[in-house]
């Protein structure tokens, strides 16, 4: 009896051990076919679970004998239920191939580039800031962009006046003024209308922010030589959003915003509103103000039209009214005379026109234009710089989409004058420029790894002639972890008072530019972009990155001092450069 008990009992842990099963399986990308790193495999209703290694492969041990409900996860792609009876037929492993997930992987369009591609698929390197990221710095800094910008590699938010605060941005080491900043498109913040721009634009309503660092001026013509800076708004959806900021500082500052969208069947709407207010600060208590006193308002109501399934409407309207004045602490306290102090008053008004077309999916037309106001002056004792500036920018582009090429073609119309106020014609700084442009760009999908952009643009410049802008950019996809860009092109920047250097002074004794013995600053640039990431985990992922990069601006024109305290715009034969290497 004692023996038939122990040779049941054997029986039955053999069966038990013998219903114990191994399962392998190969994590992959359903499109590239890459393994996945630190996938996740579960049985469900279990604790048995594992990641998968290096090669994207799992293994699972002690499996019961059955059908056994498997769940493979990994971050960004849609989970995969396999339902598998055990034992297998194979002891192969198997291949699990996640799709992305659309909804939790969602795609960022870039739309400086003209092209309206994800950031994977372009050629041209772009950094985005947008989602959390962009709500984040926007909470941390929401009366206007600056610490949003500053904190992107390789660029610098610079102050250039002590009482102000006024700031530029410097892109790899280039002057604020070889930089373009973009409105969904639109130049709005070149010549005089650059002045104090940083310190009013507020972030609530934008979507995302994007910046290309190298020559651009192919893209939307002169004046990007260093790079351009693309401020993307937000638009309705069929869900309401509301937002509102209220924030205070221990500066005694506040700064008070509001968003409301929202789309309809025929008619979606926009509206963006804040109230900025500064109060004189001076922490290091040496009597000047560190942070001026300012009081600003802004509203930007904006009105889209879907007139039918192909055709889009939209028109907004940007005001932005500010007094800011620092200097002596005595004088913003109590007034009095023979005290130092700097006033600004801007009043900034633009209208923005766009009409999209889609002919069908792979082709459509825009049309965009915009015209801007600008008026601005500054006091400070015994001297007054006042002006207006108005501007328009008008655009014509057709896009089509071909199997494994997307071609863009257009032409722009920009003019910009500005007038100086309270002067004699021999003295004023004035400007008249009109300029009309072309152009043709290409990305073409050479293969599975390399993607080319070509672009080609020709601007007439009323004052300064032809100009020739060619750009190349390559993307090589070696693997999914390993990619580089390489890219070049010219640019070109049409002379204007307006710089740094000339609102450090408050452009007093600041000569007219002589058109007729000055030519138009050239660039040409190049930069090599190198990127690789993996990883580690399901939870963490390792990147490397590297930019070199090579800008050089030739017959540069230079605020120089000359005799009787008079400064006068100079072009010495030479260059500047910068680069890293």
């Amino acid at each position: 009896m004692k023996q038939t008990i122990l040779s049941l009992l054997a029986i039955f842990l053999m069966s038990a051990v013998s219903a114990q099963n191994n399962f392998k399986a190969i994590i992959k990308d359903s499109e590239t076919n890459e393994p996945l790193i630190g996938a996740t495999a579960l049985i469900q209703g279990t604790g048995n679970g594992t990641t998968s290694d290096i090669n994207g492969l799992v293994e699972l041990k002690n499996i019961p004998n059955g059908k056994q409900i498997i769940e493979f996860r990994y971050i960004g792609y849609a989970s995969r239920i396999d339902t598998i009876p055990f034992p297998l037929e194979s002891i192969l492993p198997l291949e699990i191939l996640l799709e992305p997930d659309s909804e939790e992987m969602e795609e960022v369009i870039i739309t400086a580039t003209r092209s309206s591609r994800t950031i994977p698929d372009i050629p041209t390197r772009v950094e985005v800031i947008s989602g959390e990221e962009l709500e984040e710095k926007g909470n941390m800094k929401p009366g206007d962009i600056r610490m949003m910008l500053n904190e992107s590699t390789g660029i610098q938010t610079q102050q250039t006046s002590a009482t102000s605060y006024n700031s530029s941005i410097r892109i790899q080491g280039l002057d604020g003024k070889y930089t373009q900043i973009l409105r969904d498109g639109l130049p709005l913040y070149s010549g005089f209308s650059g002045g104090l721009s940083l310190l009013q634009i507020v972030p609530l309503d934008l979507r995302q922010v994007e910046v290309i660092k190298g020559a651009s001026s192919t893209l939307y013509g002169g004046g990007a030589i260093a790079g351009l800076v693309n401020l993307v708004s937000k638009t309705p959806s069929e869900k309401r959003e509301i937002n509102f900021m209220l924030n205070g500082t221990s500066a005694l500052g506040l700064d008070a915003s509001a968003f409301y969208s929202q789309k309809f069947r025929k008619v979606g709407a926009t509206v963006f509103a804040s109230y900025n207010l500064g109060s004189p600060y001076d922490p290091a208590n040496i009597g000047l103000t560190a942070i001026p006193k300012f009081k600003r308002f802004t509203i930007n109501p904006k009105l889209f039209l879907y007139l039918n399934k192909k055709t889009t409407v939209n028109v907004g309207f940007n005001s932005t009214i500010e007094d800011r004045i620092g200097g002596d602490m005595i004088y913003l306290e109590k007034g009095g005379a023979n005290l130092y102090y700097e006033e600004n008053r801007t009043n900034r008004f633009s209208t923005q026109f766009v009409i999209d077309h889609q002919f069908n999916a792979d082709s459509k037309l825009n049309f965009k234009n915009s015209v801007s106001y600008y008026d601005r002056s500054i006091d400070i004792p015994g001297y007054k710089f006042a002006g207006n500036q108005l501007s328009s920018f008008s655009e014509l582009s057709y896009t089509k989409k071909q199997q494994k090429a997307e071609w863009i073609g257009g032409l722009n119309l920009w003019t910009d004058k500005f007038t100086q106020a309270n002067v004699t014609p021999a003295e004023a700084v004035d400007y008249n420029y009109t300029t009309v442009g072309a152009f043709i760009q290409n990305t073409w999908n050479a293969s599975d790894k390399i993607i080319l952009e070509t672009g080609l643009r020709g601007d007439y410049q009323n004052e300064y002639g032809f100009f020739a802008l060619p750009r190349i950019s390559a993307l090589f996809k070696f693997n999914s972890k390993f990619t580089a860009r390489l890219g070049g092109g010219l640019g070109y920047k049409s002379p204007t008072v307006f710089t740094e250097d000339a609102e450090k002074i408050q452009f007093r004794n600041v000569l007219p530019i002589n058109t007729a013995t000055t030519n138009a600053e050239k660039s040409s640039g190049g930069n090599l972009d190198i990127n690789y990431k993996t990883m580690l985990s399901s939870h963490s992922t390792f990147s490397i990155n590297a930019l070199l990069f090579y800008t050089r601006v030739n017959n540069p024109l230079i605020l120089t001092p000359i005799a009787n305290g008079f400064y006068e715009y100079q072009q010495p034969y030479g260059f500047i450069d910068t680069k890293r290497n």
